[in-house]
C-alpha cells in the first residue's frame, strides 16, 4: 500500500497535508505543538499554503518511508531509532495519549488516496505497524522522563 502511496505526484506533501488536517480535526490542541494559532481552519489557504505546515507534513511522510524501509533488516536500529524520537517527542509537549489520534490520521490519509484499494487487511496491517512504532516511542518518552 505505501508504495502505491509514493507513486503519487508529490506524494509527501499530498499524503501529509491529509494526514494532519485529520490530526487537527481531531485534536485541535495538536496545532499549537506544530507551531500554529488553535484556532486556524485545517482547511484555510493560510494553513494549506503555509510552508512550516508543508514542511511538517512532508517530514513526517518521509519519516514513515524511513521506517517503514527499516522494517524486516534493519529492525533493532529501527527500535533504537523510535526510543530516541519519542524521547526527542517529550521536548516538544507530545503525550502518549496522542499517538491513537496519530494512528487514525494516517489511516485516513491512506485510505483518501488508496480509495477502495485500503481494505481490512491492509487498515490492520497499518494499525499493528503504528501501534508497533508508538510503542516504541512511547518507551522513550517515559525513559526521558526518569
Amino acid at each position: 500500500s505505501w508504495e502505491d502511496l509514493r507513486r503519487i505526484k508529490n506524494y509527501e506533501e499530498v499524503v501529509g497535508t491529509i494526514l494532519f488536517q485529520s490530526l487537527f480535526k481531531q485534536s485541535p490542541q495538536a496545532k499549537v505543538l506544530f507551531g500554529f494559532p488553535i484556532g486556524i481552519d485545517t482547511d484555510s489557504q493560510e494553513l494549506l499554503t503555509s510552508k512550516r505546515f508543508l514542511m511538517h507534513a512532508a517530514y513526517l511522510v518521509q519519516m514513515f518511508d524511513t521506517a517503514l524501509n527499516m522494517v524486516g533488516p534493519d529492525i533493532e536500529l529501527l527500535t533504537e531509532i523510535m526510543l530516541e524520537l519519542g524521547a526527542k517527542h517529550v521536548r516538544y509537549g507530545v503525550k502518549p495519549e496522542m499517538f491513537p489520534l496519530m494512528s487514525v490520521a494516517i489511516r485516513d490519509a491512506i485510505r483518501v488516496n488508496l480509495k477502495e484499494r485500503f481494505t481490512e487487511t491492509v487498515e490492520r496491517a497499518w494499525v499493528d505497524l503504528f501501534d508497533e512504532l508508538s510503542a516504541d516511542m512511547i518507551r522513550g518518552m517515559a525513559q526521558a522522563k526518569r
